[in-house]
């Protein structure tokens, strides 16, 4: 995949999506309870990022909630790439593709993620730049949720209510969420 093709930005309708992009089983999202391999999927992923990306990697982290121990998650591992610039696709691009990672999303605006689907494991790799305040954000929430447990029910008990409801994308369930995110950073 060149970094001409066309890819889905957000904000366009869900039905143009690719389906690997997609995570709803009849309309709902599926969450399920913690699961200890979840940190070894991590380490497995990260081990191949930087077997195929080498000194291009600033930081590779394990975020989201699969990265938090005990949380309630969608069994989907997410990592976190920060690289000098994510503009510069040709400096992982080729690598990641090489190695089995599929370009599904590309969000040109604000932070300039990225976000990769993995050759074998549910995964969400979002590339992000060094000094990024989105990577900032994530690494925020998954240390204030690891470290207060408060907020780490607050937030398992809204994603397993909203998990209950049927929604027409998954970004619309994320979407949901995003008051008590807010809520939570505001502590965080």
């Amino acid at each position: 995949m060149s970094p001409s093709d066309p890819l889905p930005l957000r904000g366009r309708n869900p039905a143009d999506a690719p389906p690997a992009g997609r995570r709803l089983v009849d309309g709902r999202v599926p969450v399920a309870d913690y699961d200890v391999k979840w940190p070894y999927l991590f380490h497995r992923e990260a081990g191949r990022i930087r077997q195929a990306l080498g000194d291009s990697v600033l930081d590779l982290q394990h975020v989201g909630s699969t990265s938090v121990p005990g949380l309630t998650a969608t069994p989907c591992v997410d990592l976190l790439l920060l690289v000098a610039d994510p503009a510069d696709e040709d400096a992982y691009l080729p690598p990641l593709a090489g190695a089995g990672y599929t370009l599904v999303d590309r969000d040109p605006g604000g932070d300039g993620r990225r976000l990769f689907k993995g050759p074998d494991v549910n995964i969400d790799l979002h590339v992000l730049g060094a000094g990024s305040g989105e990577a900032d954000r994530m690494l925020r929430f998954r240390d204030h949720l690891r470290t207060h447990p408060g907020d780490h029910e607050l937030y398992a008990s809204t994603k397993r209510g909203l998990a209950e409801r049927r929604w027409e994308s998954l970004q619309d369930y994320a979407d949901a969420k995003s008051p008590v995110i807010d809520e939570i950073m505001s502590r965080s």
